[in-house]
Protein backbone atom coordinates (compact mmCIF):
# COMPACT_ATOMS: atom_id res chain seq x y z
CA UNK A 1 0.00 0.00 0.00
CA UNK A 2 1.25 3.11 -0.91
CA UNK A 3 0.19 6.33 1.49
CA UNK A 4 -2.40 8.75 0.15
CA UNK A 5 -3.82 12.17 1.52
CA UNK A 6 -6.89 13.28 1.05
CA UNK A 7 -8.85 15.96 2.08
CA UNK A 8 -12.85 15.53 0.53
CA UNK A 9 -15.42 12.98 0.53
CA UNK A 10 -16.92 12.13 -2.76
CA UNK A 11 -19.96 13.45 -2.00
CA UNK A 12 -18.64 16.73 -1.50
CA UNK A 13 -16.07 16.81 -4.99
CA UNK A 14 -19.39 16.03 -6.72
CA UNK A 15 -21.02 19.09 -5.25
CA UNK A 16 -18.10 21.19 -6.05
CA UNK A 17 -18.16 19.48 -9.89
CA UNK A 18 -22.14 20.63 -9.79
CA UNK A 19 -22.01 23.87 -8.43
CA UNK A 20 -18.78 24.80 -10.89
CA UNK A 21 -21.47 23.21 -13.63
CA UNK A 22 -24.08 25.81 -12.22
CA UNK A 23 -21.94 28.82 -11.88
CA UNK A 24 -20.82 28.57 -15.84
CA UNK A 25 -24.45 29.08 -16.69
CA UNK A 26 -24.93 31.44 -14.28
CA UNK A 27 -23.71 34.48 -14.19
CA UNK A 28 -21.39 32.60 -17.04
CA UNK A 29 -17.93 33.35 -17.53
CA UNK A 30 -16.61 36.87 -18.91
CA UNK A 31 -14.13 36.16 -22.15
CA UNK A 32 -12.51 39.15 -23.95
CA UNK A 33 -11.52 37.27 -26.69
CA UNK A 34 -14.16 37.78 -29.89
CA UNK A 35 -12.75 34.22 -31.18
CA UNK A 36 -13.18 32.20 -28.41
CA UNK A 37 -17.08 33.81 -27.93
CA UNK A 38 -17.92 32.80 -31.49
CA UNK A 39 -16.24 29.52 -30.79
CA UNK A 40 -18.73 29.14 -27.49
CA UNK A 41 -21.59 29.86 -29.43
CA UNK A 42 -21.26 28.22 -32.30
CA UNK A 43 -21.25 25.14 -29.79
CA UNK A 44 -24.50 25.38 -27.77
CA UNK A 45 -23.44 28.48 -25.38
CA UNK A 46 -25.74 31.29 -24.86
CA UNK A 47 -23.65 35.26 -25.27
CA UNK A 48 -24.16 38.49 -23.93
CA UNK A 49 -22.40 40.22 -26.59
CA UNK A 50 -22.48 43.55 -24.71
CA UNK A 51 -21.05 42.54 -21.46
CA UNK A 52 -18.96 39.45 -23.19
CA UNK A 53 -20.32 37.19 -20.99
CA UNK A 54 -20.67 33.24 -21.84
CA UNK A 55 -23.19 31.04 -20.50
CA UNK A 56 -22.10 27.07 -20.84
CA UNK A 57 -24.24 24.62 -20.19
CA UNK A 58 -23.25 21.42 -18.66
CA UNK A 59 -23.69 19.47 -21.72
CA UNK A 60 -21.44 20.93 -23.85
CA UNK A 61 -18.67 21.18 -20.70
CA UNK A 62 -19.22 17.41 -19.73
CA UNK A 63 -18.42 16.44 -23.32
CA UNK A 64 -15.12 18.56 -23.15
CA UNK A 65 -13.88 16.69 -20.13
CA UNK A 66 -14.42 13.62 -21.86
CA UNK A 67 -12.49 14.19 -24.81
CA UNK A 68 -9.36 15.74 -22.79
CA UNK A 69 -6.52 12.88 -22.31
CA UNK A 70 -6.37 11.05 -19.18
CA UNK A 71 -2.80 11.40 -19.45
CA UNK A 72 -0.23 12.33 -21.59
CA UNK A 73 4.10 12.55 -21.12
CA UNK A 74 6.84 14.95 -21.82
CA UNK A 75 10.06 14.20 -23.16
CA UNK A 76 13.41 14.91 -22.75
CA UNK A 77 14.96 16.70 -26.26
CA UNK A 78 16.56 13.42 -26.57
CA UNK A 79 13.02 11.88 -26.62
CA UNK A 80 12.60 9.81 -23.78
CA UNK A 81 9.44 10.16 -21.62
CA UNK A 82 10.63 12.23 -18.68
CA UNK A 83 7.38 13.63 -16.96
CA UNK A 84 4.18 11.36 -17.06
CA UNK A 85 1.16 13.42 -16.65
CA UNK A 86 -1.02 10.44 -14.73
CA UNK A 87 -2.57 8.76 -12.36
CA UNK A 88 -0.68 9.44 -9.13
CA UNK A 89 2.78 10.24 -10.44
CA UNK A 90 4.78 12.97 -8.75
CA UNK A 91 6.94 15.44 -10.31
CA UNK A 92 8.44 18.33 -9.82
CA UNK A 93 9.81 21.86 -11.95
CA UNK A 94 11.04 24.83 -10.16
CA UNK A 95 8.66 27.66 -9.72
CA UNK A 96 8.83 30.42 -12.51
CA UNK A 97 8.42 33.83 -13.55
CA UNK A 98 10.55 35.55 -11.02
CA UNK A 99 10.84 39.03 -10.89
CA UNK A 100 13.46 39.07 -8.57
CA UNK A 101 16.52 36.62 -7.44
CA UNK A 102 18.55 36.00 -3.86
CA UNK A 103 21.34 36.97 -4.19
CA UNK A 104 23.60 34.97 -2.95
CA UNK A 105 26.70 36.94 -1.46
CA UNK A 106 24.31 39.69 0.12
CA UNK A 107 20.96 37.72 0.39
CA UNK A 108 19.49 40.41 -1.07
CA UNK A 109 16.40 40.60 -3.78
CA UNK A 110 17.70 41.87 -7.06
CA UNK A 111 16.52 41.59 -10.80
CA UNK A 112 17.74 38.93 -12.58
CA UNK A 113 19.91 39.32 -15.78
CA UNK A 114 20.70 36.75 -18.20
CA UNK A 115 23.94 35.02 -16.47
CA UNK A 116 21.41 34.15 -13.74
CA UNK A 117 19.07 32.54 -15.91
CA UNK A 118 22.09 30.78 -17.13
CA UNK A 119 23.38 29.70 -14.12
CA UNK A 120 19.48 28.77 -13.02
CA UNK A 121 18.80 26.18 -16.07
CA UNK A 122 22.60 24.20 -15.66
CA UNK A 123 21.57 24.03 -11.37
CA UNK A 124 18.20 22.56 -12.22
CA UNK A 125 20.12 20.12 -15.25
CA UNK A 126 22.31 18.78 -12.28
CA UNK A 127 19.29 18.00 -9.71
CA UNK A 128 18.21 14.72 -10.78
CA UNK A 129 15.28 15.35 -8.34
CA UNK A 130 14.03 17.67 -10.43
CA UNK A 131 11.82 16.09 -13.38
CA UNK A 132 12.12 19.14 -15.53
CA UNK A 133 13.06 22.64 -16.10
CA UNK A 134 11.08 25.98 -16.13
CA UNK A 135 11.45 29.97 -17.60
CA UNK A 136 12.08 30.42 -13.86
CA UNK A 137 13.47 33.79 -13.83
CA UNK A 138 12.56 36.68 -15.86
CA UNK A 139 15.68 38.81 -17.02
CA UNK A 140 15.83 42.29 -16.69
CA UNK A 141 18.72 42.96 -19.37
CA UNK A 142 16.70 42.53 -22.09
CA UNK A 143 13.08 44.42 -23.11
CA UNK A 144 10.07 43.08 -21.33
CA UNK A 145 8.25 42.47 -24.46
CA UNK A 146 10.66 39.98 -25.87
CA UNK A 147 10.97 38.71 -22.12
CA UNK A 148 9.08 35.51 -22.63
CA UNK A 149 11.03 34.22 -25.71
CA UNK A 150 14.58 35.25 -24.75
CA UNK A 151 14.25 33.34 -21.47
CA UNK A 152 13.14 30.09 -23.52
CA UNK A 153 15.69 31.20 -26.16
CA UNK A 154 18.12 30.41 -22.86
CA UNK A 155 16.81 27.82 -21.52
CA UNK A 156 16.42 25.45 -24.95
CA UNK A 157 20.39 26.36 -25.87
CA UNK A 158 21.35 24.47 -22.01
CA UNK A 159 18.39 21.88 -21.51
CA UNK A 160 17.79 18.31 -21.72
CA UNK A 161 15.00 18.22 -19.35
CA UNK A 162 11.41 19.39 -20.67
CA UNK A 163 10.33 22.88 -19.82
CA UNK A 164 7.67 24.70 -18.04
CA UNK A 165 6.70 27.85 -19.69
CA UNK A 166 4.17 30.25 -20.77
CA UNK A 167 3.89 33.48 -22.83
CA UNK A 168 3.65 37.13 -21.68
CA UNK A 169 1.88 38.37 -25.03
CA UNK A 170 -0.90 37.05 -27.99
CA UNK A 171 2.25 37.95 -30.41
CA UNK A 172 5.01 35.71 -28.83
CA UNK A 173 3.76 32.23 -28.00
CA UNK A 174 3.69 31.40 -31.90
CA UNK A 175 7.61 32.65 -31.77
CA UNK A 176 8.11 30.27 -29.10
CA UNK A 177 6.37 27.59 -30.75
CA UNK A 178 8.96 28.46 -33.47
CA UNK A 179 12.18 27.95 -30.95
CA UNK A 180 10.58 24.82 -29.74
CA UNK A 181 10.41 23.46 -33.44
CA UNK A 182 14.00 24.48 -33.71
CA UNK A 183 15.04 22.84 -30.78
CA UNK A 184 13.36 19.17 -31.75
CA UNK A 185 14.01 19.39 -35.77
CA UNK A 186 9.84 19.80 -36.98
CA UNK A 187 6.40 20.09 -36.03
CA UNK A 188 5.90 16.80 -36.00
CA UNK A 189 7.73 15.76 -33.52
CA UNK A 190 6.99 18.51 -31.29
CA UNK A 191 3.38 17.36 -31.61
CA UNK A 192 3.92 13.82 -30.77
CA UNK A 193 6.63 14.09 -28.31
CA UNK A 194 6.27 17.62 -26.86
CA UNK A 195 9.31 18.98 -24.35
CA UNK A 196 6.99 21.59 -22.90
CA UNK A 197 4.03 22.99 -21.77
CA UNK A 198 2.55 26.26 -21.11
CA UNK A 199 0.86 28.01 -18.00
CA UNK A 200 -2.24 29.49 -19.08
CA UNK A 201 -4.30 31.80 -16.12
CA UNK A 202 -8.11 32.55 -15.97
CA UNK A 203 -8.24 35.43 -14.28
CA UNK A 204 -10.36 35.92 -10.70
CA UNK A 205 -13.40 35.64 -10.65
CA UNK A 206 -14.61 33.98 -13.70
CA UNK A 207 -12.96 36.00 -16.60
CA UNK A 208 -10.88 34.95 -19.47
CA UNK A 209 -8.64 37.99 -21.02
CA UNK A 210 -7.89 38.04 -24.53
CA UNK A 211 -4.51 37.09 -24.17
CA UNK A 212 -5.21 34.32 -22.09
CA UNK A 213 -7.58 32.58 -24.65
CA UNK A 214 -5.83 33.33 -27.60
CA UNK A 215 -2.23 31.47 -26.08
CA UNK A 216 -5.03 28.84 -24.92
CA UNK A 217 -6.52 29.00 -28.86
CA UNK A 218 -2.61 28.74 -30.20
CA UNK A 219 -1.66 25.80 -27.80
CA UNK A 220 -4.33 23.49 -28.67
CA UNK A 221 -4.03 24.19 -32.57
CA UNK A 222 -0.53 23.66 -32.45
CA UNK A 223 -0.61 20.55 -29.85
CA UNK A 224 1.15 22.23 -27.39
CA UNK A 225 0.24 20.94 -24.11
CA UNK A 226 -1.38 23.66 -21.51
CA UNK A 227 -1.52 23.81 -17.50
CA UNK A 228 -4.83 26.12 -16.68
CA UNK A 229 -2.99 28.14 -13.22
CA UNK A 230 -6.54 29.27 -11.81
CA UNK A 231 -6.18 31.75 -8.87
CA UNK A 232 -9.16 32.11 -6.59
CA UNK A 233 -8.36 34.34 -3.56
CA UNK A 234 -10.09 33.66 -0.81
CA UNK A 235 -12.28 36.48 0.74
CA UNK A 236 -11.06 39.06 -2.23
CA UNK A 237 -11.56 37.44 -5.64
CA UNK A 238 -13.40 34.45 -4.36
CA UNK A 239 -15.62 33.25 -1.84
CA UNK A 240 -13.60 33.27 1.53
CA UNK A 241 -14.54 29.57 2.18
CA UNK A 242 -12.30 27.17 1.50
CA UNK A 243 -15.15 25.22 -0.46
CA UNK A 244 -15.91 28.54 -2.24
CA UNK A 245 -12.75 29.02 -3.59
CA UNK A 246 -13.10 24.96 -5.06
CA UNK A 247 -15.87 25.53 -6.71
CA UNK A 248 -14.96 29.09 -8.27
CA UNK A 249 -11.52 27.26 -9.11
CA UNK A 250 -13.74 24.28 -10.58
CA UNK A 251 -15.57 26.67 -12.75
CA UNK A 252 -13.05 28.88 -14.20
CA UNK A 253 -10.94 25.65 -14.73
CA UNK A 254 -13.86 23.39 -16.49
CA UNK A 255 -14.16 26.98 -18.92
CA UNK A 256 -10.96 26.41 -19.96
CA UNK A 257 -11.02 22.81 -20.66
CA UNK A 258 -13.82 23.54 -22.72
CA UNK A 259 -12.22 26.45 -25.13
CA UNK A 260 -9.29 24.10 -25.46
CA UNK A 261 -11.23 20.92 -26.76
CA UNK A 262 -13.14 23.40 -29.02
CA UNK A 263 -9.98 24.80 -30.36
CA UNK A 264 -8.88 21.15 -30.57
CA UNK A 265 -10.55 18.16 -29.71
CA UNK A 266 -8.18 15.54 -27.37
CA UNK A 267 -5.99 18.66 -26.70
CA UNK A 268 -4.08 17.86 -23.25
CA UNK A 269 -4.41 19.86 -20.64
CA UNK A 270 -3.96 20.00 -17.11
CA UNK A 271 -5.82 20.74 -14.31
CA UNK A 272 -3.64 23.51 -12.36
CA UNK A 273 -4.23 26.46 -10.05
CA UNK A 274 -2.24 28.80 -7.59
CA UNK A 275 -4.43 29.57 -5.34
CA UNK A 276 -4.23 31.24 -2.17
CA UNK A 277 -6.12 32.05 1.28
CA UNK A 278 -5.79 35.71 1.74
CA UNK A 279 -3.64 37.01 5.02
CA UNK A 280 -6.54 39.07 6.98
CA UNK A 281 -3.37 40.90 8.53
CA UNK A 282 -1.56 42.10 5.69
CA UNK A 283 -3.82 41.90 2.65
CA UNK A 284 -1.29 39.55 1.26
CA UNK A 285 -1.36 35.90 -0.46
CA UNK A 286 0.63 33.38 1.38
CA UNK A 287 2.17 30.28 -0.46
CA UNK A 288 2.84 29.04 2.55
CA UNK A 289 -0.63 29.19 4.62
CA UNK A 290 -1.86 25.73 5.62
CA UNK A 291 -5.14 26.93 3.93
CA UNK A 292 -3.36 27.47 0.50
CA UNK A 293 -1.83 23.60 0.85
CA UNK A 294 -5.48 22.37 1.63
CA UNK A 295 -7.24 24.28 -1.10
CA UNK A 296 -4.57 22.98 -3.74
CA UNK A 297 -5.12 19.31 -2.41
CA UNK A 298 -8.39 19.45 -2.37
CA UNK A 299 -8.99 20.94 -6.27
CA UNK A 300 -6.20 18.24 -7.11
CA UNK A 301 -8.75 15.93 -5.72
CA UNK A 302 -11.39 17.33 -8.06
CA UNK A 303 -9.08 17.17 -11.31
CA UNK A 304 -8.63 13.22 -10.64
CA UNK A 305 -12.16 13.08 -10.34
CA UNK A 306 -12.71 14.11 -13.45
CA UNK A 307 -9.88 11.81 -14.90
CA UNK A 308 -7.50 15.12 -15.62
CA UNK A 309 -3.39 15.20 -15.18
CA UNK A 310 -3.28 17.51 -12.31
CA UNK A 311 -0.53 20.29 -11.23
CA UNK A 312 0.00 22.57 -8.08
CA UNK A 313 2.38 24.85 -6.93
CA UNK A 314 3.04 23.68 -3.91
CA UNK A 315 6.01 23.86 -1.71
CA UNK A 316 6.64 27.78 -2.14
CA UNK A 317 7.64 30.02 1.14
CA UNK A 318 6.65 33.44 1.78
CA UNK A 319 9.36 34.32 3.41
CA UNK A 320 12.76 37.16 1.39
CA UNK A 321 15.30 34.93 2.19
CA UNK A 322 16.11 31.04 3.08
CA UNK A 323 15.78 30.82 6.81
CA UNK A 324 13.72 28.51 9.11
CA UNK A 325 10.23 29.98 7.94
CA UNK A 326 11.16 28.78 4.61
CA UNK A 327 12.02 25.59 5.33
CA UNK A 328 8.89 25.12 7.27
CA UNK A 329 6.71 26.22 4.71
CA UNK A 330 8.46 24.51 1.73
CA UNK A 331 8.61 20.61 3.53
CA UNK A 332 5.05 21.25 4.47
CA UNK A 333 3.77 21.91 1.16
CA UNK A 334 6.40 19.73 -0.83
CA UNK A 335 5.24 16.79 1.22
CA UNK A 336 1.74 17.03 0.95
CA UNK A 337 1.51 17.37 -2.73
CA UNK A 338 3.74 14.13 -2.99
CA UNK A 339 1.35 12.32 -0.85
CA UNK A 340 -1.80 13.40 -2.48
CA UNK A 341 -0.29 12.58 -6.13
CA UNK A 342 0.36 16.02 -7.76
CA UNK A 343 1.44 15.11 -11.44
CA UNK A 344 3.75 18.04 -11.81
CA UNK A 345 4.36 20.50 -8.31
CA UNK A 346 5.84 23.81 -9.08
CA UNK A 347 7.71 24.64 -6.03
CA UNK A 348 11.83 24.59 -5.73
CA UNK A 349 13.20 27.54 -5.26
CA UNK A 350 10.04 30.49 -4.97
CA UNK A 351 9.97 32.50 -2.56
CA UNK A 352 8.12 35.79 -1.32
CA UNK A 353 4.76 35.87 -2.60
CA UNK A 354 5.81 33.93 -5.54
CA UNK A 355 7.88 36.26 -7.05
CA UNK A 356 11.36 35.75 -6.10
CA UNK A 357 13.70 32.58 -6.91
CA UNK A 358 16.94 31.75 -4.84
CA UNK A 359 19.10 28.99 -5.93
CA UNK A 360 20.05 28.23 -2.82
CA UNK A 361 16.59 27.02 -2.28
CA UNK A 362 16.32 25.17 -4.91
CA UNK A 363 19.07 22.82 -3.73
CA UNK A 364 17.91 22.81 -0.44
CA UNK A 365 13.73 21.63 -1.99
CA UNK A 366 15.15 19.28 -4.01
CA UNK A 367 16.40 17.36 -0.67
CA UNK A 368 13.01 17.56 0.26
CA UNK A 369 11.51 16.62 -2.89
CA UNK A 370 14.02 13.42 -2.90
CA UNK A 371 12.11 13.15 1.16
CA UNK A 372 8.48 13.14 -0.56
CA UNK A 373 9.41 10.71 -3.12
CA UNK A 374 10.67 8.12 -1.11
CA UNK A 375 7.78 8.77 0.88
CA UNK A 376 5.26 7.90 -1.36
CA UNK A 377 7.10 4.64 -2.10
CA UNK A 378 5.67 3.43 1.19
CA UNK A 379 6.89 0.51 3.12
CA UNK A 380 7.06 -2.69 1.28
CA UNK A 381 7.75 -6.78 2.42
CA UNK A 382 10.38 -6.86 0.48
CA UNK A 383 10.82 -10.71 1.92
CA UNK A 384 8.67 -13.73 3.10
CA UNK A 385 9.02 -14.34 5.79
CA UNK A 386 10.00 -10.69 6.21
CA UNK A 387 11.82 -10.95 9.97
CA UNK A 388 11.57 -14.55 11.49
CA UNK A 389 14.59 -16.06 9.20
CA UNK A 390 17.34 -13.91 9.49
CA UNK A 391 16.16 -12.56 13.01
CA UNK A 392 16.37 -16.96 14.11
CA UNK A 393 20.13 -17.09 12.55
CA UNK A 394 21.10 -13.49 14.15
CA UNK A 395 20.22 -14.37 17.55
CA UNK A 396 20.88 -11.99 19.49
CA UNK A 397 24.01 -10.77 18.18
CA UNK A 398 24.27 -7.26 16.68
CA UNK A 399 26.26 -6.84 13.81
CA UNK A 400 23.36 -6.48 11.16
CA UNK A 401 25.91 -4.26 9.59
CA UNK A 402 28.02 -7.25 8.26
CA UNK A 403 24.93 -8.97 6.62
CA UNK A 404 24.61 -9.60 3.05
CA UNK A 405 21.03 -9.19 3.29
CA UNK A 406 21.91 -5.38 4.76
CA UNK A 407 24.06 -4.79 1.89
CA UNK A 408 21.76 -6.04 -0.38
CA UNK A 409 18.26 -3.74 0.75
CA UNK A 410 19.72 -0.39 2.20
CA UNK A 411 19.64 1.08 -1.01
CA UNK A 412 16.35 0.22 -1.19
CA UNK A 413 14.68 1.29 2.13
CA UNK A 414 16.97 4.08 2.95
CA UNK A 415 16.94 7.62 1.42
CA UNK A 416 20.56 8.67 1.19
CA UNK A 417 20.86 12.49 1.17
CA UNK A 418 23.53 14.61 0.25
CA UNK A 419 26.11 16.15 2.20
CA UNK A 420 23.50 19.03 1.69
CA UNK A 421 21.65 17.28 5.03
CA UNK A 422 24.08 17.46 7.95
CA UNK A 423 24.04 14.03 9.86
CA UNK A 424 27.46 14.29 10.87
CA UNK A 425 28.76 14.74 14.85
CA UNK A 426 29.38 18.05 16.35
CA UNK A 427 32.92 17.33 16.23
CA UNK A 428 32.82 16.45 12.39
CA UNK A 429 30.52 19.07 11.66
CA UNK A 430 32.94 21.82 13.43
CA UNK A 431 36.14 20.01 11.46
CA UNK A 432 34.08 21.10 8.62
CA UNK A 433 34.03 24.49 9.39
CA UNK A 434 30.47 25.01 11.28
CA UNK A 435 28.73 25.92 8.07
CA UNK A 436 24.95 26.54 8.52
CA UNK A 437 22.27 24.86 6.08
CA UNK A 438 22.68 28.10 3.81
CA UNK A 439 26.23 27.81 3.34
CA UNK A 440 25.84 24.25 2.35
CA UNK A 441 23.61 25.16 -0.06
CA UNK A 442 25.34 28.17 -1.21
CA UNK A 443 28.41 25.61 -1.73
CA UNK A 444 26.38 22.59 -3.10
CA UNK A 445 25.35 24.79 -5.56
CA UNK A 446 28.31 26.00 -7.31
CA UNK A 447 29.57 22.64 -7.31
CA UNK A 448 26.50 21.29 -8.99
CA UNK A 449 26.45 24.20 -11.59
CA UNK A 450 30.39 23.29 -12.51
CA UNK A 451 29.08 19.95 -13.25
CA UNK A 452 27.06 20.97 -15.75
CA UNK A 453 27.59 18.97 -18.79
CA UNK A 454 26.65 21.08 -22.06
CA UNK A 455 23.85 20.33 -24.36
CA UNK A 456 23.91 18.12 -27.22
CA UNK A 457 22.51 20.51 -29.72
CA UNK A 458 24.15 21.02 -32.67
CA UNK A 459 25.82 24.71 -33.83
CA UNK A 460 22.97 24.46 -36.41
CA UNK A 461 20.44 24.20 -34.43
CA UNK A 462 22.04 27.05 -31.76
CA UNK A 463 22.29 29.76 -34.70
CA UNK A 464 18.40 29.23 -35.64
CA UNK A 465 17.48 29.30 -32.06
CA UNK A 466 19.50 32.70 -32.06
CA UNK A 467 18.24 33.89 -35.09
CA UNK A 468 14.54 33.54 -34.47
CA UNK A 469 15.09 35.49 -31.23
CA UNK A 470 17.07 37.99 -32.40
CA UNK A 471 14.26 38.80 -35.11
CA UNK A 472 11.90 39.53 -32.35
CA UNK A 473 13.90 41.66 -30.22
CA UNK A 474 14.77 43.66 -33.34
CA UNK A 475 11.65 44.65 -32.94
CA UNK A 476 11.68 46.10 -30.08
CA UNK A 477 14.72 48.39 -30.57
CA UNK A 478 17.44 45.73 -29.49
CA UNK A 479 19.65 45.05 -32.25
CA UNK A 480 21.90 42.08 -30.61
CA UNK A 481 21.11 39.97 -27.53
CA UNK A 482 23.38 40.26 -24.74
CA UNK A 483 26.60 38.22 -24.69
CA UNK A 484 26.55 34.92 -22.68
CA UNK A 485 28.02 31.66 -23.14
CA UNK A 486 26.05 28.14 -23.41
CA UNK A 487 29.46 26.33 -22.33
Amino acid sequence: MKPKFKLLEKKLIDQIISEGLEILMNPGVKVHNDETLKLLADHGAEIDLDEKIAHIPEELVLKAIDTAPSEFSLYTLDGEPAVRYMDDEVHFNPCSTALTIVDSETQKQRPPVSEDMVKFVKLVETLPQLDAQSTSLVCSDVPKEVADIYRLYIALNLMRKPIVTGAFRSDTLLIMKDLLVAAVGDESTLSEKPIAIFDVCPSPPLLWSDLGCQNLLDCARADLPVQFISMPLTGATAPITLTGALVQHAAETMSGVTIAQLAKKGAPVVWGGSPSALDMRTGNTPMGAVETWMIDIAYVEVGKELNLPTNAYMGLSDAKVVDTQCGLEAAGGILLASLAGVNMVSSPGMLDFESSQSFEKVVIDSEIIAMGKRLVQGIEARENPIATTIMAEMGHRSDYLTLPHTHKWFKEELHIPSKLVDRSSVEEWEREGSKSMFERARDRVNQLVDSYEPSPISSDVRTELNEITSKAAKKFGMDKLPDISFD
